[in-house]
């Protein structure tokens, strides 16, 4: 099934045409800005792209010039869509290296003509080439071994190509199949190398790629193939000698003794990974990288190349999306898993220009008079034929695709505004916590759109609460630290979220300049019989107040964990005991009603008033 990318900002447009495109059984990816849709591209490899050229920030031309600049989306075939016939604007697109032009509006008919026609040509081009270059080296006996290399080895790391493995493959799979054995191949892609080019530089990058193909060559053993296959994936094509005595083994595979067995793939993964893991050294300077390694074997997964390549492809994006530095075997199961995700992914990209996104609230309750103190704001997502996405589903996706920054930014602007709300009918004032993730953390600009989302929603500071995690904390400290005096000389709270998961000690919460604990559910479970956690608890309780720290305690479910709170003098707590996260009319009517907990006889009992 041949995948299109349809870069279009006008929402109604890109709608249709992959309505259209999802007719005729195309995969079809969409992205609403021409930043999005570069990203996307060099992510996903797209057989095709339609995109707009009138769009704000990054136009089509920008797009297309930033696409054939990469080696990687150089030759994907590419149709301009404009409401312009001008020549001179469709001039500017061909020299650039556009395929063809699509004036608005078309009809189905046209689209479909033109991207048929496209595709046609450039599935002719390249089996020619690859014809034409397989007859050339064939013919030419005496052929200089530099215009060999040319055609088949990559010019930076002088490892067999993609061509190569393509013409190595059918006669390796010829002789393994008369000996009844099998064929592995391991997709190897570098983690977040984009960091390295972007934060290094590409020459610094192309060096560190150098390094790793020779790591890489001392992981294969003579027969096999290892290649690269664009930018930082590699690939490693390993054959059995025969049905017999190939089970799994952890001896070296740089063993070329002929008396060792072969490794199966598994065997051979582990140590590739654990060889990358270890530090490099260049420019007097020590780099860390992980891989992520993806395994299809013949004739289980398939007999055709390209389709093996593709099922490798998709195991190593799903140990990407598993956080990487693993390797996963292809299985059916997992190709519709993660063609799953991709649709969400691509739902997902949209869910807050459709409006799917909703903010439901907790209620954060004193103790001390029962009353409701503030609430946090937590992400809903209604998607329009799966209904409501739980957050354990989409805000890892959110996390891996970067989308958790306009995610984040947007539950930041309609807290705010929802808050100030509130305040506007005159109910009771309270504040508001909202997660900052780690990528909005570090924004550069953070600061800056924090003040112009309280300007806009006329919101006082000090209702608003930030919170963060121990993990996003202690990754530059030094810099963490400057950061949250920034942000605390804006009269904003900041509360460090889950305490006591994660690094937490007296020495590390002196550091930050907090106004608020939240004790993670995991200790208050139970705290009425686990004497563990009731100790635990109340260590937290004591130490917190001792920094003139207010205690959150999550969570809490039952009048006996409450009580134990209580006696503890915990300062607030938040939990189903009390209500679970309601939609802001329900949070509405609560305040308005006055509901609160209150104390009797020793006991605490839910009342609503």
């Amino acid at each position: 099934m041949k995948k299109i990318l349809v870069i279009e900002n006008e929402e109604l447009v890109r709608k249709n045409i992959l309505e259209i495109l999802d007719t005729v059984d195309f995969r079809v990816i969409g992205a609403c800005n021409g930043g999005i849709g570069v990203q996307l591209a060099e992510e996903h490899l797209p057989d095709l792209i339609l995109c707009d050229v009138m769009m704000p920030e990054l136009d089509g031309y920008g797009v297309l010039e930033a696409l054939r600049n990469n080696p990687v989306t150089a030759t994907i075939p590419f149709i301009f869509l404009t409401a312009k016939g001008d020549k001179t604007d469709i001039r500017q697109g061909m020299n650039l290296g556009a395929d063809d032009y699509l004036t608005k509006p078309f009809r189905r008919k046209e689209l479909l003509g033109a991207i048929e026609a496209r595709l046609i040509k450039h599935d002719t081009l390249y089996q020619g080439y690859a014809r034409e270059q397989s007859r050339a080296v064939a013919s030419v006996p005496d052929l200089p071994p530099e215009r060999s290399e040319l055609i088949y080895y990559d010019h930076l790391t002088n490892l067999p190509n993609q061509l190569l493995v393509r013409e190595q493959f059918e006669p390796l799979r010829d002789r393994t199949h008369q000996k009844g054995g099998w064929i592995a191949i391991l997709s190897i892609g570098l983690d977040r190398f984009k960091r390295i080019n972007q934060n290094l530089g590409h020459d610094f990058g192309d060096r560190l790629l150098m390094e790793v193909a020779q790591r890489l060559s001392q992981c294969v053993r003579p027969g096999d193939i290892l290649a690269r296959l664009h930018t930082d994936q590699f690939a490693i094509v390993l054959a059995s000698g025969s049905d017999k005595g190939d089970r799994p083994t952890l001896s070296d595979p740089r063993d070329d003794s002929s008396s060792s067995p072969k490794p199966m793939p598994e065997a051979i993964a582990q140590p590739i990974l654990d060889r990358l893991t270890q530090p490099f050294c260049l420019e007097n300077r020590e780099i860390f990288i992980t891989a992520s390694i993806g395994i299809s074997i013949y004739p289980q997964d398939g007999e055709d190349v390209d389709q093996l390549m593709k099922y490798a492809g998709v195991a190593m994006s799903y140990a990407k999306q598993l956080g990487g530095n693993q390797y996963q075997s292809y299985t059916p199961t997992l190709q519709s898993e993660f063609l799953d995700d991709l649709t969400l992914e691509t739902s997902l990209r949209y869910a807050v220009e459709r409006q799917e996104l909703e903010l439901y609230y907790q209620p954060i309750v004193g103790l001390e008079n029962g009353k409701i103190v503030g609430a946090e704001a937590l992400v809903r997502w209604h998607h329009p034929q799966q209904g409501m996405i739980p957050p354990v589903k989409f805000i890892p996706l959110a996390e891996q695709t970067g989308l958790i920054a306009p995610i984040g930014e947007w539950v930041l602007q309609t807290a705010c505004n929802q808050t100030k709300s509130w305040q506007a009918e005159g109910l009771p004032p309270v504040r508001v916590a909202v997660n900052l993730s780690f990528r909005q953390f570090n924004q550069v600009d953070l600061s800056e759109r924090l003040v112009r989302i309280l300007d806009e929603s006329g919101l006082d500071p000090s209702y608003l609460e930030l919170e963060l995690t121990e993990s996003i904390l202690v990754q530059n400290v030094e810099v963490t630290i400057a950061k949250l005096n920034e942000l605390k000389s804006m009269g904003v709270q900041i509360s460090l979220d889950d305490f006591g998961t994660g690094y937490s000690s007296l020495s590390y919460l002196q550091q930050f300049p907090f106004d608020l604990l939240k004790i993670d559910r995991c200790f208050v479970q139970d705290i009425n019989t686990n004497a563990t956690n009731a100790a635990l608890t109340n260590a937290i309780i004591q130490m917190a107040h001792s920094l003139n720290l207010k205690v959150i305690a999550e969570g809490v479910e039952t009048r006996e964990e409450l009580a134990v709170l209580y006696e503890n003098k915990c300062d607030n707590i938040q939990g189903y005991l009390f209500s679970r996260p309601v939609k802001a009319e329900e949070f509405k009517r609560m305040l308005q009603e006055g509901k609160r907990l209150e104390r009797q006889s020793q006991s605490v009992r839910h009342l609503t008033e």
